[in-house]
């Protein structure tokens, strides 16, 4: 496998989630190098100028107005390190580390931040050994970077924090041991180049869009079957009907659908009925999908920008040192928020769905899709739950982006909010997987129901596919098993591969760079 060298203007969206399954290794490139150094002797010209530079030779935040002698700037690095490692709850995941890792290291590797590269080679040395650092997972207001979360990342390359490797947790020295290096010694600028950031917000924020685009995937497929399991229409997915709307997210969406509903005997024995209409969360199913995909290719285009930006401050250009905002993060705070509605659409509709099917709206299926209507409840709680998780998500898709409190004694008096954005978004991911697991249920179960009529060719391969996941058990027993294995089926991608024509929802990268 070839090694991702860093740049810090070409790394990719694609390559950023790739990389926790490709095994490749990561190096720096020589042109990062040579800007680093570049940087890194301008703020050394500072430091030796007695020139006051924010965040060199001053404190941090409402102390920018403290001036720290020449023979106190390495040690203002290691206590602002030290302070800052204030974050609390559960560690993030491995993968969303180490993912963190490489986007700072990129973004350090861009040459702005005055930092040596001696120093992003020790922490490309942890994502190369698999030295994982333990960060907690909250603690970041998404405004000066994320300090907290960078700063126990920051804390294991100085030799004082704590990491998991080959299954142990080392602390100390230990852990840069494990990485083949000796503990990082700070200097001036350092400790803050490391810190300010939005990593933390940009891993878990890609995460949230990985598993949204999944969860699109799915939706569409099991949007397919339910439409056949209720004995629908095909004719909402004309083509013609949304050429007319001119929404090009639409458009993608009912040519989806219209891949999946071909030639169907279900469909074929009800051309005469007397249904005029199906209900919205059937019939709307392009217009609101649709909606979701062009709000995710919107997310994807603003990852793909983060992928490459430099978010510390202050930033060094020549000899010009500036004090900005690019560590703000509500960028990624409102594609968040904007993702987390998204998501909670495609569940809330999915809920409208699985009532359809298990109220016998389709007269050939059974009340709750039972054997035995009143001796069996079916799947009367598995709709339940369904919407339990629907109103669930109603609350957490409240936006993050627009709450600030104020911090740092009002210096930073506007925030993000961008980690909590991100967190709830992945909240929001888990309990639409799970409805979607219990529609992929009700919608198998209302297709055995119109046997021997067959459904369409793309959806028999549906069915099957739940049925090797979960397999038919006729009479009362217990789904929380099946909505667990269909749920982790959809977090991992299954059924991306059984929707024809999934086109990707990043967008191409511009060849002009």
């Amino acid at each position: 496998m070839n090694e991702l060298t860093l740049t810090g203007c070409s790394l990719t969206l694609e390559e950023v989630l790739a990389f926790e399954t490709g095994g490749r290794r990561v190096g720096l490139g020589d042109d990062a190098r040579e800007r680093m150094r570049a940087s890194v002797a301008a703020v050394r010209r500072v430091v030796e100028s007695g020139q006051v530079c924010y965040g060199i030779n001053t404190g941090f935040g409402a102390f920018a107005n403290r001036r720290i002698s020449t023979g106190q700037v390495a040690e203002l690095q290691h206590n602002l390190v030290r302070s800052h490692a204030a974050g609390v709850g559960e560690p993030m995941p491995a993968g969303l580390v180490r993912r963190m890792m490489l986007l700072k290291a990129n973004s350090l590797a861009a040459g702005y931040s005055g930092i040596r590269d001696e120093v992003v080679e020790t922490l490309l040395e942890f994502i190369n050994r698999g030295v994982v650092p333990l960060v907690p997972r909250r603690g970041s207001v998404g405004a000066s970077g994320d300090l907290a979360p960078l700063a126990h990342l920051a804390l294991a390359l100085i030799g004082e924090g704590e990491a998991m490797f080959e299954g142990q947790r080392l602390e100390g020295e230990a852990v840069t041991a494990a990485a083949g290096c000796k503990p990082v010694r700070l200097e001036a600028k350092e400790g803050l180049a490391l810190l300010n950031g939005t990593q933390a917000s940009a891993a878990l924020a890609m995460e949230g869009f990985a598993q949204a685009a999944r969860l699109y995937n799915a939706a569409v497929v099991s949007g397919a079957l339910t439409v056949e399991g209720l004995a629908g229409s095909f004719r909402p997915f004309d083509e013609r009907v949304h050429a007319a709307r001119c929404m090009p997210g639409q458009i993608v969406v009912a040519a989806q659908f219209r891949s999946l509903l071909t030639v169907s005997e279900i469909n074929g024995g009800h051309v005469d009925c007397d249904r005029v209409q199906d209900p919205y969360s059937v019939r709307c199913m392009p217009q609101v999908f649709g909606a979701v995909r062009d709000t995710l290719v919107h997310a994807a285009r603003i990852l793909s920008a983060e992928c490459n930006g430099v978010s510390d401050n202050p930033l060094v250009f020549g000899d010009d040192v500036i004090s900005g905002g690019n560590f703000h993060a509500e960028p990624l705070a409102m594609i968040d928020d904007f993702m987390a509605i998204a998501v909670a659409e495609l569940g809330s509709m999915s809920e409208r769905r699985i009532d359809l099917l298990v109220r016998k709206v389709n007269p050939h299926l059974r009340m709750f899709l039972t054997s035995e209507p009143g001796l069996e409840s079916g799947l009367m709680i598995g709709h339940v739950t369904a919407a339990a998780l629907a109103s669930e998500n109603k609350t957490l898709a409240h936006p993050a982006s627009i709450d600030s409190i104020p911090t740092s004694a009002g210096q930073e008096d506007h925030v993000s909010m961008s980690l909590w954005a991100a967190l709830k978004l992945l909240d929001i991911c888990r309990n639409t997987s799970r409805i979607l697991a219990i529609e992929l249920m009700a919608g198998a179960l209302a297709i055995e129901a119109q046997r021997p009529l067959k459904t369409t060719p793309p959806l028999e391969a549906v069915y099957a596919r739940v049925r090797e996941i979960v397999p038919l058990v006729r009479g009362d027993h217990r789904l929380d098993g099946e909505i667990r294995g269909l749920s982790d089926a959809i977090a991992d991608g299954v059924f991306d591969a059984l929707l024809p024509d999934a086109a990707s929802l990043i967008p191409a990268a511009d060849p002009s760079g």
